[in-house]
């Protein structure tokens, strides 16, 4: 299995083996779509042949445009950085001056990628967060020995990401691409549990229940073409009252690590929603000798 190559809020390395225990057993056949990539630990460790990822970054998919596209030359300019307090303030700047520039040259997008590993990398709990402007503004994270450079990781992602379309649209465009058999794999921004928890700063726009209301519409017209899916987001009673009655809930536990108060990541339950028999998914029991076959 691959691994991501960015730290993202909400990423799905802890629940990973829940999520891949509910895709069909003949997954791999299948052209798969994910249409909130984020950190993308689910499209990297199951390296589908085939079909589409997307996210409303638009600076993320760059990142993931570049990755594919130019890895020797990415990782070789990441190896330029350095990490010290003087230095991530000078990235940062940089990064944020390039946001406003259009277009791209090739070199440009190649630094821009690599500062936004950097930044990513280095910045205060592995946050992506921007101001209203639009620009990056998350603090120095102080880590002793942060991997920036991320070479083996890159070079597995690269290949990876040369098997599928790279799209920079609202989730909604997967009503135009999927085809009956295909799987989607669904991981918005989580519907806060409290008042407090509410974080949903990926890009300039937040996303609202109205979001998960068509999100939920969205899953309803991809059951009635025979589309499989799972999506992921919190145990929060207006989302399972979304789903309820349509779909199969299954409640999960997980950590979240995007606290800032490392006491404070505690366990907290999650739901997976989905419309895949349960007589066709692979289930914990194969997904774990498939594992160990893989590492014998």
């Amino acid at each position: 299995m691959g691994e991501p190559i960015l730290k993202w809020a909400g990423g799905k390395r802890q629940i990973l083996n829940e999520i891949l225990s509910l895709f069909p057993k003949d997954y791999p056949e299948r052209t798969y779509h994910e249409p909130m990539v984020g950190g993308g630990a689910v499209v990297f460790a199951i390296s589908p042949r085939k079909g589409t990822i997307n996210d409303l970054n638009d600076r993320l998919m760059r990142f993931y445009e570049v990755v594919r596209d130019f890895p020797e030359e990415l990782i070789n300019e990441n190896k330029t950085h350095k990490n010290t307090r003087e230095y991530y303030y000078k990235a940062r700047k940089e990064f944020n001056k390039l946001a406003f520039k259009t277009p791209l040259t090739k070199e440009e997008k190649i630094r821009e990628a690599s500062l936004f590993l950097y930044l990513n990398r280095t910045c205060y709990n592995g946050l992506y967060r921007v101001n209203a402007k639009g620009e990056f503004n998350v603090p120095f994270g102080r880590y002793s020995r942060p991997d920036f450079v991320r070479e083996k990781q890159i070079i597995e992602a690269s290949k990876i990401l040369k098997n599928l379309k790279l799209l920079n649209k609202d989730f909604n465009y997967i009503l135009e691409e999927a085809q009956p058999g295909d799987l989607v794999y669904f991981d918005p921004p989580y519907e806060p549990v409290s008042e407090t928890s509410n974080f949903t700063q990926y890009t300039c726009n937040g996303f609202s229940f109205e979001h998960q209301r068509r999100l939920r519409d969205v899953c309803i017209e991809l059951d009635r073409r025979n589309v499989y899916f799972v999506l992921s987001n919190s145990w929060a009673e207006p989302v399972r009252k979304l789903y309820e009655n349509r779909f199969e809930l299954i409640r999960i536990k997980a950590r979240r690590d995007i606290s800032a108060k490392v006491e404070s990541r505690k366990p907290v339950y999650e739901i997976l929603v989905t419309n895949i028999p349960s007589s066709e998914r692979i289930g914990k029991k194969l997904l774990l000798m498939a594992e160990a076959k893989q590492e014998s």
